[in-house]
């Protein structure tokens, strides 16, 4: 019978964490788990280890935390470990020296359809885009990144009224089966190595700012639609609102036209509804949060707030 794989696994949040747990599951033999180090936060800004930190606690694994991925003390320690594979899903970018230690490779898993999305945010992008097809990728790292060659892909739907959430919890699962059944192929020795298309028409998936975040509306009312519900509930599409910043987690496209309007001026009876108009039509408002308050509806915004 032939020996198991020795994987080390580098993951950090929640989307990672249904990887590694599948892996566990099924029996492989992760031998140790790299993930960032633990961050303050809350009021008290105390240190908190990541989701993967805690899954890999609970597994009795072996858990590096380093700072700096060049560090010589780590790159010593992880070579000690002796991997024939390493898996990244939701980490950082390697260093040539870690992603080419193990004597197979390190593959990674991708939140898309590569070539397409690559990139720190792809299903957000692909969301504000308004596709209506996404997925998951597994490849193995090279320099340039995203773009090594591919080993696996499983196609997900995107449906009208997802959200960044939705998808990314569909997505958390379809990929660690992925992840799974490309540990596998390779402990078999019978999985392809495909090179990614070349294509003219990519769309990149940058990280995503406060800059980037902000809605234009000057776009029309169904793209406008598709950037907010891209960016709930995370990091949120926002807006000045009467000079305030607002946070917008879902609005849908209004049936009313309360009467002609400029692009981003809104409209309130100050009961229930606030629209905010865009180049050809009228959106409603359905979830916010105003600076200084928690996440609400227009309703129960409106309840204690004028505007």
């Amino acid at each position: 019978m032939q020996q198991p794989l020795r994987i080390i696994f580098m993951g950090t949040p929640d989307f990672a964490v249904a990887s590694l747990q599948r892996l566990l599951g099924a029996g492989c033999q992760v031998v140790a788990v790299v993930t960032a180090p633990d961050r303050p936060s809350g009021r008290g800004l105390h240190l908190s280890p990541s989701p993967v930190k805690k899954a890999a606690e609970a597994a009795n694994l072996p858990v590096l935390q380093p700072e700096k991925l060049r560090d010589p003390a780590f790159l010593s320690q992880l070579a000690s470990y002796q991997a024939d594979l390493q898996i990244v899903v939701a980490f950082r970018m390697l260093p040539e020296v870690v992603w080419s230690m193990p004597t197979i490779g390190t593959f990674n898993l991708h939140g898309s359809l590569l070539p397409q999305y690559r990139g720190a945010a792809p299903i957000n992008w692909a969301i504000i885009n308004g596709e209506t097809e996404t997925g998951v990728t597994t490849f193995f790292i090279e320099k340039e990144i995203d773009t090594g060659q591919m080993i696996f892909q499983d196609h997900e739907p995107i449906y009208p009224d997802d959200t960044a959430e939705t998808v990314h919890d569909r997505l958390m699962e379809r990929g660690a089966n992925l992840v799974l059944k490309t540990v596998r192929a390779i402990e078999a020795d019978e999985y392809p190595r495909t090179p990614q298309p070349v294509a003219d028409d990519l769309k990149p998936a940058p990280k995503l700012s406060r800059e980037t975040t902000e809605i234009n509306w000057n776009q029309s009312a169904h793209d406008v639609r598709n950037f907010v519900r891209g960016l709930s509930p995370y990091p949120v599409a926002w807006t000045l609102i009467n000079g305030k910043v607002f946070k917008l987690y879902a609005v849908s496209i209004a049936n009313e036209s309360p009467f002609a309007a400029e692009p981003g001026q809104a409209h309130t009876d100050n009961k229930k509804t606030i629209l905010v108009r865009a180049a050809d039509g009228w959106l409603q408002v359905d979830s916010l949060q105003a600076e200084g308050k928690r996440r609400m509806t227009a309703e129960e915004f409106l309840r204690g707030n004028k505007l």
